[in-house]
């Protein structure tokens, strides 16, 4: 063994763990590791963003996508501040992830000192575990725990504070060991042969599956087991992906802006098997844009409940269930697939119902103004390869693709369950930057977009060639349906007075074309993939079409028939 820096045992810390990309808004706190990565990894690609949001959000997607932590360095105050969104989302949808942030000089501790924060305080609430390393010497220990802590149970963000003169102290220290992931394990004989004895009964069951960490192998094991039993299966919010849409057991998605016809279904299950997911607010919504915990009963469902999760403590935590299982996803999908085939007349017409609703829910639908976007939701979906990954942020104008754009591979949609503007362009970078052979998509609205659109230029810099459809109705959507159900329609806050968009992102360097009718989307597609460069559609929509289930009008006058 020999003498190390600080900052170069944490460099081939994250070489042994098989880092691929480190995402970064650069810092003199944290200089000496991008110095080690560059001369003794230059295997780990570093890219320089623009905003340590966009950097945070990188790597929460990274992680999403991978199933294995994102890196994100940041310095300190204020760096580490602009990156608390990225980590709130990587909390709030189980992405496994680790932010680096660097802290002034241990003898400046305690003193106030210039962009100095107590970050363990700050990060607290929304990390799994948040720790600062005071010793070079621990520097191992730490870096593996941290990969420990991400990946175990529901998955999640850490976050570690490294003092700049940590990363400059040499010192003497073995290297660790490449992480492992630690699996719950199996279910127990017992809890599946209740599950058997439970699903032989039931005439109206649904499987439920969301959360993080799918892999092939469980995905195709909980299709197996729903079309052998005749099992329906729905997605949690944003987890849509993880079904193939075209088998006739898929039946939608739960959460905001759900179908209320599934929802109804739901109410009327007699058996309910939630995999790998929480029974979280947004998951619960029964009623309305954002009634959270009214899907089911509280304490107890009326249904008969089963409840698997490697999460411990999310067994039990609002609803009081039949059945609570502990155990690892693929294992408990395997032991799902396994059991034996089972079929009535009444689960086959109950599966048959829900797949008619679905299927009525995604027929292309009406639409105010030139620009009808179901169906150019449908023609992208003929257009674009299967394994072609979305990005979506947040507002009204997601409901256009959440509803109209099919999934057919798993990891091919990405989008913040926890609310995020500003989430879905650094997801897309991420997403072209890790997978540069595949198709990468990005719907953004107008309102969403300017909370990253920085980060053009880091896809400009690095050729990552992201296609970017941004929804432009000069409005936050939103809030701007919030004000005409709770303020009888005053916009105090939602008018937006927009920048040319496609003179904008030509100043950066990217393909930029406007679309304002139907018949205009597809050439303007082919010409932005044939560019060879990012490229920008900006669609110029009607304020009409704010939502999939109601425009401006509607509101207003269900708002005058309520008075």
């Amino acid at each position: 063994m020999i003498k190390r820096k600080g900052s170069e045992i944490l460099a081939d810390e994250l070489g042994l763990n098989g880092v691929e990309l480190v995402y970064h808004v650069p810092g003199e706190s944290f200089l000496s590791v991008l110095d080690a990565l560059a001369c003794r990894h230059p295997e780990i690609r570093t890219v320089t963003c623009r905003h340590e949001n966009g950097a945070a959000q990188m790597a929460e997607a990274h992680g999403k996508l991978t199933g294995r932590p994102g890196i994100a360095f940041v310095t300190r105050s204020p760096g580490a501040t602009n990156a608390v969104n990225g980590v709130h989302t990587a909390y709030q949808d189980s992405s496994p992830m680790i932010l680096v942030v660097g802290q002034v000089k241990r003898g400046l501790m305690e003193r106030e000192a210039f962009m100095s924060y107590d970050f363990r305080t700050m990060f607290a609430p929304m990390a799994k575990w948040v720790a600062q390393i005071d010793d070079p010497r621990r520097i191992p220990e730490f870096i593996q725990r941290a990969y420990h802590t991400a990946m175990t149970g529901r998955m999640g963000p850490v976050v570690l504070v490294v003092p700049e003169d940590v990363l400059e102290e040499e010192c003497v220290v073995a290297e660790g060991k490449p992480y492992t992931r630690a699996s719950v394990g199996m279910p127990s004989p017992a809890d599946m042969e209740k599950v058997r004895a439970m699903l032989s009964v039931a005439e109206r069951p649904i499987v439920i599956v969301g959360g993080s960490g799918w892999t092939e192998q469980a995905r195709d094991d909980i299709q197996r087991f729903a079309q052998n039993c005749r099992v329906p299966v729905v997605t949690t919010f944003r987890r849509r992906d993880i079904i193939d849409h075209r088998l006739e057991c898929y039946a939608g998605e739960i959460g905001i802006g759900a179908n209320p016809a599934l929802l109804s279904h739901i109410k009327d299950t007699d058996l309910v098997i939630m995999v790998n997911d929480a029974l979280s607010d947004v998951n619960t919504i029964g009623a309305g844009y954002m009634e959270g915990f009214t899907l089911f009963d509280i304490p107890v469902p009326k249904q008969k409940f089963i409840h698997v999760t490697g999460s411990l403590e999310e067994l039990n935590r609002v609803f009081q269930v039949d059945l609570a299982i502990l155990a690892d996803n693929d294992a408990f999908a395997a032991s799902l697939a396994a059991l034996p085939p089972a079929d009535s007349a009444a689960r086959t017409e109950w599966s048959r119902r829900l797949r008619q609703t679905f299927e009525r829910e995604t027929a292309p639908g009406s639409c105010p103004g030139p620009i009808d976007l179901p169906n150019v939701m449908k023609w992208l979906r003929e257009r674009l390869p299967d394994d072609a990954i979305v990005t979506n942020g947040v507002g009204a104008y997601a409901t256009w693709s959440q509803r109209y754009f099919a999934h057919y591979r798993l990891h091919t949609q990405l989008g913040p369950i926890s609310g995020s503007m500003g989430y879905s362009l650094p997801a897309a970078i991420s997403a072209k930057l890790l997978y540069p052979g595949r198709t990468v998509v990005n719907f953004v609205g107008d309102g969403c977009y300017q909370m990253c659109g920085e980060e053009l230029a880091t896809a400009v810099q690095y050729g990552a060639n992201v296609i970017i459809v941004l929804f432009n109705n000069n409005m936050y959507g939103t809030i701007r349906i919030h004000e005409e159900n709770k303020l009888d329609g005053r916009a105090n806050g939602t008018n937006l007075v927009n920048p040319d968009f496609c003179m904008l992102a030509k100043a950066y360097g990217a393909h930029a074309e406007r679309v304002e009718k139907t018949e205009d989307f597809a050439p303007a597609f082919e010409r932005a993939i044939g560019s060879g460069k990012p490229a920008l559609i900006e669609l110029a929509l009607d304020p009409e079409a704010i939502h999939t289930r109601y425009s401006l009008s509607d509101l207003r006058r269900r708002r005058s028939e309520r008075a």
